[in-house]
C-alpha cells in the first residue's frame, strides 16, 4: 500500500518518510516511490503524540501478531511494534529505510505548563526519536550524522582535508581580529550566518543571506556579541549546486543575473539560469571523500567556480532541497534518492 490515504496496515518493506506536511521535496520522493509501487508511510514528528501513537517491545513475541524476528533479526533482539495514526498502521519490522526530511518538533496539548512541555519534549526526543534511531535500517540522512555535518567549521575542515579548495575563513567575536582579516583579504570580505536566519520584518518574510561587508562593519562592536563567520570574497564566474546521492553526483551551474544573486544565489531565484556540468575528477573525488568522512548518503554541495575555472567549496547541506535543480535541468535526483531508499544504491 502507498501513502494515498487508504485505511489499513501498511504493507511490508515500507519506506518511512518523516517530513513536514507541506514539503515539495518530500512530495517528489513519495510520488516516485508510489510510481514504483513501493509502500510508504509518511508522517511528521510534529504528529507525535497527539496524532501519532507508538507501542514497541523488546524481547519475546509480538503481542499483536505473534510473529518472530524476520529478515535476519532474531526475536527478542530487535524492537517490534507499531506506529499508528487515525487511518494507518505501520509495523516497525516492515520498515526498510527512513527518509528524514526536516520534520517539525513534537506538538503537545495546549494546556501543558511550560515546564511539563519541556520535559515531554525531551522524553519524546529520547523515547520516540531514540526508538526510530534504534531500527536496524538505512536513513537518508542519518539524523545524528546530519546534525554533526551542519557545523560549518567541521565542513570546512573536512573539505580541506578531502582535497577541496576552501576560501580563507575567520570565526571570531573580536572586532579587531575581524578588521585585520579584512585587511589581509584585500578589503573584500563576506559574512555568513552559521544557521539559516529567517523571520518577519514589518509583516513581510525576511532572511539573512551571505553579504559583502566593509571595514566599518568588520570592526563594529556588534561583532563582539557572538561568533561570526567571515570569508574572503572568491571571484566567481558562476556557482554550482552538486547533489550527491550515495556515490552518484549530479551537478548544475547556477548563473545568477542580478547583483544580489551574484553574491548569494538564494536571494534571487528568479534571476537564475541553469546548465548541466561535470565536476573535475579531483572535485568529484573530494566530494566522495567528504561524504565518507561525514557519514552522509546525501549532500547538497555549493561551489563557486572562478573565472579561471577553480572550484571552491562553500558548504554542504545534508538535507538540502533538490527539486528546483531537477525541474530546471532534468537531472534524475529524485530517482537516485528513491533508488537509495529502496536499497538499489549502496
Amino acid at each position: 500500500m502507498t501513502d494515498d490515504g487508504r485505511p489499513g496496515a501498511i504493507a511490508s518493506r515500507t519506506v518511512l518518510v518523516l517530513a513536514g506536511r507541506f514539503d515539495p521535496t518530500a512530495d517528489l520522493v513519495v510520488e516516485e516511490l508510489n510510481r514504483r509501487a513501493v509502500p510508504v508511510f509518511r508522517t511528521d514528528v510534529a504528529d507525535f503524540p497527539l496524532g501519532l501513537s507508538l507501542a514497541a517491545r523488546l524481547g519475546g513475541r509480538t503481542v499483536e501478531t505473534g510473529r518472530t524476528g524476520e529478515n535476519g533479526r532474531a526475536a527478542g533482539k530487535a524492537w517490534s511494534g507499531t506506529l499508528r495514526t487515525g487511518r494507518r498502521t505501520l509495523d516497525l519490522r516492515d520498515v526498510r529505510s527512513v527518509y528524514y526530511r526536516r520534520p517539525a518538533r513534537p506538538r503537545f496539548p495546549e494546556g501543558m505548563s511550560p515546564e511539563a512541555r519541556r520535559v515531554a519534549e525531551r522524553e519524546a526526543r529520547r523515547g520516540f526519536g531514540g526508538l526510530l534511531a534504534a531500527l536496524p535500517v538505512r536513513w537518508l540522512p542519518p539524523p545524528g550524522r546530519a546534525a554533526d555535518a551542519e557545523y560549518k567549521p567541521l565542513q570546512l575542515r573536512v573539505a580541506a582535508e578531502s582535497g577541496l579548495s576552501v576560501p580563507r575563513t575567520l570565526i571570531t567575536n573580536d572586532p579587531g581580529a575581524a578588521r585585520e582579516f579584512g585587511e589581509e583579504a584585500g578589503g573584500r570580505v563576506v559574512f555568513k550566518p552559521f544557521t539559516p536566519v529567517r523571520g518577519t520584518v514589518d509583516g513581510r518574510s525576511a532572511a539573512v543571506y551571505t553579504s559583502v561587508v566593509g571595514p566599518g562593519e568588520l570592526g563594529h562592536s556588534d561583532v563582539a556579541t557572538t561568533a561570526h563567520l567571515f570569508q574572503e570574497w572568491v571571484p566567481k564566474a558562476y556557482e554550482v549546486r552538486l547533489t550527491a546521492v550515495g556515490g552518484r553526483l549530479f551537478a548544475a551551474e547556477i548563473h545568477a543575473d542580478s547583483p544580489a544573486g551574484h553574491v548569494d544565489w538564494r536571494s534571487d531565484y528568479g534571476s537564475h539560469r541553469y546548465r548541466l556540468c561535470e565536476p573535475p575528477p579531483a572535485v568529484a573525488a573530494g566530494v566522495r571523500r567528504m561524504m565518507d568522512v561525514l557519514g552522509l548518503p546525501y549532500g547538497a554541495f555549493d561551489f563557486v567556480v572562478t573565472p579561471e575555472g577553480r572550484w571552491c567549496f562553500l558548504e554542504v547541506n545534508p538535507s538540502g532541497q533538490f527539486g528546483f535543480v531537477e525541474q530546471a535541468t532534468g537531472l534524475p535526483i529524485t530517482a537516485a534518492v528513491a533508488d537509495w531508499l529502496e536499497g538499489k544504491e549502496t
